[in-house]
């Protein structure tokens, strides 16, 4: 890396390709900086950061709490809403009230999905990682009785013969009145506050610039959506790039601190010796 290089893990999913395109691309005052892309799954990415391998990263939310020793948020870059929650889906006939005693199918034990689906069953459940886009097929395959999708699964699940059971973010909201934060952007503590706020400007920079001008990324977009259809990338990219992505503000850290207060009662989020923020 050279003094004004950063190595930026991002997921291939179209609101990460949508957000960032711009500052990944110099169309945007990157002051000075050259972002150097290291895509990933977000549970591949939620590893690295558990030992600080990357300068900036998208993670976990409940990925942050565990490493902010090493990380800190950065108030833009991030994936948090109402209506846009991992599900909990199942073949039909499946039973609710079954769902604490069966092995679950989940995107990996770092994720919010996880760490909700644990606070809804009051304890961490019975759980196998699988890549996200590989759930839904070994739920309708018989090889789980149940599994929690994310992503774009909420738009596509019921093409595999699934229903939902539950949606873990209208439970979140109800239960706690504040949007779900699911995903965001963190910088390594050891790159100085002053770089971490000039980063914080270019990845707002950046979603602002995707918000005003959405067809300049599409084709970089559709390259990396594996093969997923046209109008499931539109679907994804409105329902997770908002106007907290540019800025999370108050009821966004308030989400953000809410999550990893309740993480931390169920012992699932270590307490923190730091501080929340980068910058």
């Amino acid at each position: 890396m050279t003094g004004r290089e950063i190595r930026f893990g991002l997921s291939p999913c179209p609101n990460d390709t949508f957000a960032f395109y711009a500052a990944l691309h110099g169309l945007v005052d990157t002051h000075g900086w050259q972002l150097s892309p290291h895509m990933a799954d977000v549970e591949e990415l939620n590893r690295l950061a558990l030992v600080g391998e990357l300068e900036m990263t998208k993670l976990s939310f409940p990925a942050l709490g565990r490493c902010l020793d090493r990380y800190g948020l950065l108030t833009s870059g991030a994936a948090l809403g109402r209506g846009c929650g991992p599900l909990i889906v199942c073949r039909p006939g499946f039973d609710l009230e079954r769902l604490a005693s069966v092995e679950v199918a989940v995107p990996g034990f770092n994720t919010t999905a996880f760490l909700l689906l644990s606070l809804y069953l009051g304890r961490e459940p019975k759980a196998r990682a699988l890549v996200f886009d590989q759930i839904m097929s070994a739920v309708a395959g018989g090889e789980f009785e149940a599994g929690l999708i994310i992503h774009e699964g909420r738009f596509t699940y019921e093409g595999y013969g699934l229903q939902a059971l539950v949606d873990l973010g209208a439970w979140w909201e109800s239960q706690s009145g504040l949007p779900i934060p699911l995903g965001c952007i963190a910088a390594r503590r050891d790159i100085g506050a002053p770089a971490a706020r000039e980063l914080q400007e270019i990845l707002a920079a950046s979603v602002a610039h995707a918000q005003a001008q959405p067809a300049a990324s599409q084709e970089f977009v559709l390259a990396h959506a594996q093969e997923m259809q046209p109008q499931v990338v539109a679907e994804h990219i409105g329902l997770y790039v908002n106007d907290f992505s540019r800025d999370l503000g108050q009821e966004g850290l308030a989400a953000v601190k809410e999550l990893l207060a309740r993480g931390r009662e169920i012992g699932l989020i270590p307490e923190a010796a730091h501080g929340l923020l980068a910058g």
